[in-house]
C-alpha cells in the first residue's frame, strides 16, 4: 500500500511540475523583466566567475602573508590596470593598425580569392580533383559562401556578447571585487542551507566544483595562450598578413570549444589563399602543428586527469549548446556538464550506492 501511494505522489508531482510550465507559457509576459535582467547580468557575472577563479589563488597566497584581503584585491587591480595600459601602449598600437588595413583590403582580398579560384578552373584542377562533377566552381563558391554566412553569424554573435561593454566595464569590477572579498562566505551560506547531516558533503562538492572550475579555466588560459605564442610564431616564419591580428582571433574564438577552432581557421585560410596556394598550405600547416602540440602535449600536461570528459561527450555537449542557445551556451557546457557530474555522483554514493550493490 506504503508503495502504492508512494507512486500516486511521484505521478502527483510529476502532473504538477507539467501543468506549471504549461500555465508559464500562457503568461510568459510576466517573466519578461526577469529575462531582461538574466541577460543584462549574464556577461558581466560570467566575466566575474572566469577572473574570481584566475584572481583567487593570488589573493590567498597574499593573504597568507599578512596582507589585508581587501588591500590584496586593490593591489591586484592596480597590477590589472598597469597591465591594460602596457597592452595600450605596446600591443594595441601595432594590432590597431592591422585592423584598419585588414577592413581596408577585405574587397581586394575577396577579388584575388576569386581570381585565384578561377584560375584553378581555367587549369583543369578542379576536373582533376572532382572527375564526376561538372560545375565545380559554382558549388565552391556556394560553399564558401555558406562558410562566410556562417562566420558572419558567429561574428556578429559575438559582437553582440561585447557590444554593451560599456555596461560590462562598471559592473563586472563590482562583482568580481565582492566576489573575491566574500567568496568563503558564499561557500559557507550554501553549505548552511543542507540538513547537518549532508554539510560535510556539500562542503566537499563545493571545495571540488571549485577545484575543478579553478583547475578548467586557468588551465584554459595557459593553453591557449600557448597557442597564440605557437600560432604567431608560425605566422611570422611563413610570413602571413595580419599574423598579430589573426592570432588575437584565434586565441579569442579557442575559448569556445570545437567550433571556435574551426571559425578561427577560415579567415586565416582565406588571408592566406589570397596570396597564394603555397600560402594556404603552410598556413593549415601552422595551425596543425600548433593544435597537434595543444592537444598531445601542454593539454595533457596542463589539465591531467582533472578534465575527465570523453571527446565525443564534448562534441554531443557542444552541438546541443549551440541548438538550445548561442555563444554564451556553448561555452558554459562544458562546465556546466562537470559540475553536473560531480553533484550527480555525489547523491549516487550518498542515497543508492550500497543500495544498488546489494541487489
Amino acid at each position: 500500500m506504503n508503495k502504492k501511494d508512494n507512486l500516486i505522489r511521484v505521478c502527483q508531482i510529476v502532473t504538477l511540475f507539467f501543468v506549471v510550465i504549461y500555465l508559464g507559457t500562457k503568461v510568459s509576459f510576466i517573466f519578461q523583466p526577469f529575462v531582461l535582467l538574466i541577460q543584462v547580468i549574464t556577461v558581466p557575472l560570467l566575466l566575474s566567475v572566469f577572473f574570481y577563479y584566475l584572481i583567487n589563488p593570488v589573493v590567498g597566497y597574499l593573504v597568507r602573508y599578512r596582507l589585508n584581503r581587501t588591500m590584496a584585491i586593490l593591489l591586484i587591480y592596480g597590477v590589472c590596470l598597469v597591465v591594460c595600459f602596457a597592452f595600450g601602449a605596446g600591443i594595441w598600437p601595432s594590432l590597431r593598425m592591422q585592423i584598419m588595413n585588414f577592413i581596408t583590403n577585405v574587397p581586394s582580398m575577396f577579388a584575388s580569392l576569386q581570381a585565384v579560384l578561377e584560375g584553378w578552373e581555367k587549369s583543369g584542377l578542379f576536373a582533376y580533383i572532382f572527375p564526376e562533377t561538372t560545375d565545380t566552381f559554382p558549388q565552391l563558391t556556394e560553399s564558401l559562401n555558406s562558410g562566410f554566412v556562417l562566420l558572419e553569424n558567429y561574428a556578429r554573435e559575438l559582437f553582440e556578447f561585447v557590444s554593451n561593454f560599456a555596461m560590462v566595464l562598471i559592473i563586472f569590477p563590482i562583482i568580481l571585487f565582492f566576489m573575491l572579498k566574500e567568496g568563503d562566505k558564499i561557500s559557507t551560506s550554501l553549505t548552511n542551507i543542507v540538513p547537518i547531516r549532508f554539510r560535510t558533503d556539500m562542503r566537499e562538492v563545493l571545495t571540488e566544483i571549485g577545484n575543478m572550475l579553478g583547475g578548467f579555466i586557468i588551465g584554459r588560459v595557459v593553453v591557449n595562450l600557448i597557442l597564440g605564442i605557437l600560432m604567431y610564431i608560425g605566422f611570422l616564419i611563413i610570413g602571413l598578413p595580419y599574423g598579430l591580428l589573426l592570432t588575437v582571433f584565434a586565441v579569442i574564438l579557442n575559448f569556445i570549444p570545437i567550433i571556435g577552432a574551426l571559425v578561427s581557421t577560415v579567415p586565416i585560410v582565406i588571408v592566406a589563399l589570397s596570396q597564394s596556394l603555397s600560402m594556404a598550405l603552410w598556413a593549415v600547416l601552422v595551425i596543425f602543428i600548433a593544435q597537434q602540440i595543444q592537444d598531445n602535449l601542454v593539454g595533457p600536461y596542463i589539465f591531467g586527469k582533472q578534465l575527465d570528459i570523453h571527446p565525443v561527450t564534448t562534441i554531443i555537449l557542444v552541438m546541443v549548446a549551440a541548438k538550445l542557445g548561442g555563444i554564451i551556451t556553448i561555452l558554459i557546457s562544458i562546465p556546466a556538464y562537470l559540475i553536473l557530474k560531480i553533484i550527480v555522483r555525489r547523491i549516487y554514493r550518498l542515497f543508492y550506492k550500497v543500495r544498488w550493490e546489494n541487489l
